[in-house]
């Protein structure tokens, strides 16, 4: 049985690893940078038990480098890593979708529906002038992608979707910091839900694959446009 000291340290744990996770994925923490232990002890107000405990689990998620003998950092984002990154992903999820596809009842169908009107109605950014990430739209587009491989039983398989589009996440933010006008996501979700709904397995699976893959040419160019 867990004693109450252990379970605040896990309590306290979860909420540092929401808060960086969230400043990870949203670019408030950049790619390579230190995270002290002494820093985050000040910026949260917590020990360090929780802390070491939060970054093991962003660690685990890919999110987070642990440094041998010399704590943490967060992890880099290049092009390589994004590229096998989408590949992963178009392989992985390709195969949840179309077993989704086969599987899904009306039930599944509704969900589908309901998360893609949820999503529709929600800015990408919430600055007008210049890409500032929305926090309710990154909840709702994994809601929604979380949605279309629900029917797929292999239950390992849609775990390892979320922890991958939570590592994509960060790609995305940093890319749309100067190529978010070039793309008109909705019309993309729009297609795939369609083509979902529609139980057309292999035009989805094409969807989500083209849909994935430009997201690595586009952080491609954000880079170059940004060195």
């Amino acid at each position: 049985m867990n004693s109450p000291e252990l379970d605040a340290v896990k309590t306290l744990a979860s909420q540092a690893a929401e808060a960086l996770r969230r400043n990870i994925l949203d670019g408030a923490l950049a790619p390579g940078s230190r995270l002290r232990i002494e820093e985050l002890r000040v910026r949260f107000g917590m020990g360090a038990s929780p802390l070491r405990e939060a970054l093991s689990q962003l660690a685990a998620e890919g999110l987070v480098q642990r440094l041998d003998q010399r704590g943490f950092r967060v992890a880099s984002a290049d092009a390589a890593e994004l590229d096998d990154l989408v590949e992963s992903r178009c392989l992985i999820e390709g195969a949840a979708l179309r077993a989704s596809i086969h599987a899904g009842d009306e039930a599944w169908e509704e969900q589908v529906v309901i998360a893609h009107r949820r999503l529709s109605r929600a800015p990408r950014s919430i600055g007008t002038d210049c890409y500032v990430s929305n926090p309710e739209w990154d909840r709702l587009q994994l809601a929604f992608h979380s949605a279309l491989i629900s029917a797929c039983r292999a239950a390992t398989v849609r775990e390892i979707c979320e922890m991958m589009h939570h590592r994509a996440t960060r790609f995305r933010n940093l890319s749309n910091t100067v190529a978010w006008r070039q793309r008109d996501v909705g019309r993309e979700h729009d297609a795939l839900m369609t083509a979902v709904i529609e139980r057309r397995a292999d035009e989805a699976v094409e969807l989500l694959v083209a849909h994935y893959r430009k997201t690595g040419t586009l952080f491609v160019s954000g880079s170059s446009a940004i060195s």
